[in-house]
């Protein structure tokens, strides 16, 4: 049901997703979404959104320790390329979904604010690692992430992934100027 939810909110947003929905998505029985779930719609929506931050950071570290930065944008790009192209530009960031509904469910939007943050310290910390000093690594992943998440939203909009390659290209040539001092 996480997972479903999780799916679902990329596309659908927060409170365009029902209970209904996700047991249709899952497959998962009717009670077991508030046996499962005792706090309702919010505690379902606070938990798939921390898996899906969890499961993208995730990918965003394993890019980063088998790539340089600028191959790590690379795949970002084709990652999303091929997901927005495969949902006919329907899905987005589920972690985003979160933060525009946030006047509706203020508790997602922290938590979607807290994964933000998460995200934010494990770039910093791999920039770090690769010999970046603190606040530029720091500035680095925010501009990273901030760059993605709006090229995402642009590339829905125009259902193109245009602006998602325009921004990458950008992403990738800063990323090399920001690391060739640190490798020379």
């Amino acid at each position: 049901m996480i997972l479903s939810a999780a799916l679902l909110f990329r596309e659908r947003g927060i409170n365009g997703t029902s209970f209904a929905d996700v047991l249709e998505h899952s497959g998962a029985p009717r009670g077991s979404v508030y046996h499962h779930f005792k706090g309702g719609k919010t505690q379902l929506a606070e938990e798939a959104i921390r898996w899906a931050g969890e499961f993208t950071i995730a990918g965003a570290v394993a890019a980063l320790e088998q790539d340089d930065p600028v191959a790590a944008v690379g795949r970002f790009r084709r990652q999303w390329a091929k997901t927005l192209q495969a949902s006919d530009f329907a899905a987005g960031c589920p972690i985003v979904a979160a933060a525009i509904d946030g006047e509706h469910e203020p508790t997602v939007r922290d938590v979607a604010g807290e994964v933000f943050a998460s995200w934010q310290e494990v770039i910093a910390r791999a920039f770090r690692e690769r010999g970046l000093p603190a606040a530029r690594a720091q500035s680095l992943a925010t501009l990273l992430i901030a760059s993605i998440e709006g090229a995402i939203i642009l590339s829905r909009a125009q259902r193109s992934v245009r602006p998602l390659e325009r921004v990458a290209d950008e992403l990738e040539h800063l990323m090399a100027a920001a690391f060739a001092p640190v490798a020379a």
